[in-house]
C-alpha cells in the first residue's frame, strides 16, 4: 500500500514519520505523472514542488492558514494531499479536478489563480484582511522565479514592506545557479538566525540597546545587521523592500525545509524564503529539458522496461500530426525576416508555445523574450515600432488581456506599426477559464487606430502576417489553438478582403476564423435535407468588408464566432446594418460564445457546449429559418 493512499487530508500528513514522508513524496511523483500521462497537462512544475508541497502542509494548518499558489500549474501535489486523491484521476479532464487552484472545487484553494506574478499581491491582501478582523491564521504565498519576472510580484513585495505584514513567501527557483559555498554558509546561518535563542537574545539585546543609546542608533545597527545577511544570503534586495531573507536553501531537502519552516512560523514582519529546487525532479527527462515537458499530451509516457519502477523513465512528445496555425505563423514570420532586416520578434516567456523557437535559433539578435512581462512586451514593441523596427508581439490571447491599457495608449494612439500575433484565441481545451481566449475581438474592435484580423486556415495566417508587416499602422491576428487544415483554393486569396467560400439561397453562415471549416461541413448536412446554405468568411472583424455583408442581405444571416457574444463579431455585424440604415427586415441570429467563462473540457466539447460544432450550427440554421 502506498503511503499516499492513506492521505485523505492535510491532517493525515502530520502523523507520518520522516521515512513515510520520503515515501510519500515519491508516492505523489508517481501519481502525478500516471495522471498526467493519461489526460494530459504540465509536467515539469509539479515535479518540481513535491517537498515544498509536503513541508507545507506538514507545519502548516493549511485550509484554516492559506496558502496561494502562483500561477497554479504547481498545485498537483497540493491538491493530493487535500482530499482529491480519488478523484485526481478526472484532472483537466470535463467536470473534473482543474489543473489549477479553484476556490469553488476546495476549501483548500484559498484563491484561484491561472495567470502569473499575482500570489504575492493576493495574499499581501489576504494577511491586510486578516489584521484588519482580528485574526491570526499564517498567509503564504508561493511564487516562482519566471513568476518573479512580472513587476506585478515586486508592487506587491513593496507594498507587503511597506505594510510589515506578518506573512510569508517563499521563492521556487528552479533556474538559478548558486555557488555551493555560498549556498552552505547560507544554510548555517539560516539555521543560526532562525534558532529560538538567537531570536530571544536580538530582541533582548535590541530593547537594551534601544533603551541604552536612543532609536537612531538602533536603527543604524539594524542598517548594518541586513547590509551583512544581504551580503553572506544575496538577499538584500528582498532586505531592502522590508522582508527577512531566508536562503537559498534546498528545496528537495525535507528536514530542513520542515525543520526552517517551524522556526519561519514565529518570525514577524514579511518573510522570504529562497528555495532551490529542479523543475522535472524525478523524471529523467524532464530533468534534462524541463522547458519540452512543461506541458504534454495524453499518452505520452512509457514505463522503463525496469520492474518496479515507480516513477516511467522513459518520455516521449508527440508533436502534431498536421500544420497548426501556431505552425503557420513561425513560418511566416520566418519568411518576412529573411526578407526584411527590420522585422523583430517578441515574446513574453513563451517562446515555444508562440512559434518563435525556430526565429531565436535564426534571428537571435532580433528576438526579445521580455519574461512574464505582456505589458512591458507591448510598450517595447511600440518603442521598436518607433525607432524603425517592425516588431511583432507574439502572446496569448488571455495573456495579451494584460497588456491592454498599453495596446491602447502606447501603440494605438500613436498608431504605431505594431503587429500583434495572438496565439490561444477562442476556446482552448482542458487548461482552465482562465486561459480561453474568448474576449479578444470584444475588446480589439473597441480600440481606434487598429485593424483586427482571423485566419481561417494556415495559408490565410500565413498572407495575413505578411501582409500586416507591409503595412504602416497597428494591426492584431488572432487565431486558434488548433490544426489548421487549408479551407478552400490556396492560390488567389485576397487576404485584404472576406471570401464567399459557398454558394446558396435559403440562408448564409457568416464565419470568422476557423470556424468556416465547421460550417462547409453544416452546409453539406443541411443540403442533404434540402437547404441550400451560402458560407462566407469573414476574415477581418475590424474594418469589416462591408461589401460582402451587403451582398449577403438579402438572405438569414447566421454568425459564428469563438468569441463572447457581447461586443464580439456578430455585433458588429449588426452594428454595420445599423449605421447603413439596413436594419428594416434584417434576419440575422448570433452564435458564439454567451456570458459565461466556458469550464475544462476538450476543444471539440467545448464548441459541441457551445453548439459551435457542425450539429450545433445545422440546428441554429433551422431555427433561423423556422423564425423568419
Amino acid at each position: 500500500m502506498r503511503v499516499l493512499d492513506s492521505i485523505n487530508s492535510p491532517a493525515d500528513v502530520k502523523k507520518l514519520t520522516l521515512e513515510q514522508l520520503e515515501e510519500l513524496a515519491d508516492d505523489l511523483r508517481g501519481q502525478i505523472i500516471t495522471t498526467v500521462n493519461q489526460n494530459g497537462g504540465h509536467l515539469s512544475a509539479p515535479l518540481g514542488v513535491v517537498e515544498l508541497a509536503i513541508a507545507l502542509h506538514r507545519v502548516y494548518d493549511i485550509g484554516a492558514d492559506q496558502l496561494v499558489w502562483d500561477v497554479g500549474h504547481q498545485c498537483y501535489a497540493h491538491k493530493l494531499l487535500t482530499g482529491r486523491r480519488e478523484n485526481f484521476e478526472t484532472l483537466r479532464l470535463k467536470d473534473g479536478i482543474s489543473g489549477y487552484p479553484k476556490i469553488s472545487e476546495s476549501p483548500f484553494d484559498c484563491f484561484g489563480t491561472g495567470h502569473s506574478s499575482t500570489s504575492i499581491s493576493a495574499a499581501t491582501g489576504m494577511a491586510a484582511a486578516r489584521d484588519r478582523l482580528g485574526l491570526k491564521h499564517h498567509v503564504i504565498a508561493m511564487i516562482g522565479d519566471g513568476a518573479m519576472t512580472g513587476g506585478m510580484a515586486f508592487e506587491a513585495l513593496g507594498h507587503a514592506g511597506h505594510l510589515g505584514l506578518d506573512m510569508l513567501v517563499i521563492l521556487n527557483d528552479n533556474k538559478m545557479s548558486i555557488s555551493p559555498n555560498v549556498g552552505a554558509l547560507a544554510h548555517y546561518f539560516n539555521r543560526l538566525i532562525t534558532a529560538r535563542p538567537y531570536k530571544r537574545a536580538k530582541q533582548d539585546v535590541g530593547t537594551f540597546v534601544k533603551t541604552l543609546i536612543g532609536g537612531r542608533a538602533t536603527r543604524t545597527i539594524q542598517d548594518f545587521e541586513k547590509s551583512i545577511k544581504g551580503f553572506i544570503t544575496k538577499g538584500g534586495l528582498f532586505q531592502e523592500l522590508g522582508f527577512n531573507y531566508f536562503g537559498p536553501v534546498d528545496g528537495h531537502d525535507l528536514p530542513l525545509l520542515i525543520e526552517l519552516l517551524e522556526r519561519i512560523k514565529d518570525v514577524k514582519g514579511p518573510v522570504f524564503l529562497h528555495c532551490t529546487t529542479e523543475k522535472g525532479k524525478g523524471l529523467r527527462q524532464a530533468e534534462q529539458d524541463p522547458t519540452k515537458y512543461h506541458g504534454v499530451k495524453p499518452l505520452c509516457i512509457k514505463p522503463d522496461a525496469g520492474e518496479g519502477d515507480a516513477v516511467p523513465a522513459k518520455i516521449e512528445a508527440h508533436p502534431p500530426t498536421k500544420k497548426t496555425f501556431t505552425d503557420a505563423f513561425s513560418e511566416a514570420i520566418l519568411a518576412a525576416a529573411r526578407e526584411d532586416t527590420r522585422v523583430a520578434a517578441i515574446t513574453a516567456a513563451m517562446p515555444t508555445g508562440t512559434g518563435l523557437s525556430k526565429f531565436e535559433k535564426e534571428f537571435p539578435d532580433r528576438f526579445f523574450d521580455v519574461g512574464i512581462c505582456e505589458q512591458h512586451a507591448v510598450t517595447f514593441a511600440a518603442g521598436l515600432a518607433i525607432a524603425g523596427l517592425k516588431p511583432v508581439a507574439a502572446l496569448y490571447s488571455t495573456f495579451l488581456q494584460r497588456g491592454y491599457d498599453q495596446l491602447v495608449h502606447d501603440v494605438c494612439i500613436q498608431k504605431l506599426p505594431v503587429v500583434f500575433a495572438i496565439d490561444r484565441a477562442g476556446l482552448v481545451g482542458e487548461d482552465s477559464p482562465t486561459q480561453n481566449g474568448t474576449f479578444d475581438l470584444s475588446f480589439l474592435r473597441a480600440i481606434p487606430n487598429l485593424r483586427v484580423g482571423a485566419p481561417r486556415d494556415g495559408v490565410d495566417t500565413e498572407h495575413m502576417v505578411r501582409w500586416a508587416l507591409r503595412q504602416n499602422e497597428p494591426i492584431a491576428v488572432r487565431y486558434a489553438r488548433s490544426e489548421a487544415p487549408t479551407i478552400g483554393p490556396a492560390e488567389a486569396r485576397d487576404i485584404t478582403r472576406g471570401e464567399l467560400l459557398r454558394q446558396g439561397t435559403d440562408a448564409v453562415i457568416l464565419t470568422v476564423g476557423p470556424s468556416a471549416g465547421v460550417a462547409l461541413d453544416a452546409a453539406e448536412r443541411l443540403q442533404a435535407q434540402g437547404i441550400s446554405v451560402a458560407v462566407a468568411d469573414a476574415r477581418w472583424v475590424k474594418p469589416l468588408d462591408a461589401a460582402l455583408l451587403d451582398c449577403l442581405r438579402d438572405r438569414p444571416i447566421l454568425t459564428v464566432e469563438e468569441n463572447t457574444l457581447d461586443g464580439g463579431f456578430g455585433s458588429a455585424v449588426m452594428e454595420h446594418f445599423e449605421k447603413t440604415g439596413q436594419m428594416e427586415g434584417l434576419r440575422l441570429r448570433r452564435l458564439g460564445i454567451p456570458d459565461v467563462f466556458s469550464e475544462q473540457a476538450t476543444r471539440e466539447e467545448q464548441l459541441e457546449t457551445h453548439h459551435l460544432d457542425a450539429n450545433g450550427l445545422c440546428a441554429a440554421v433551422r431555427e433561423l429559418l423556422d423564425r423568419c
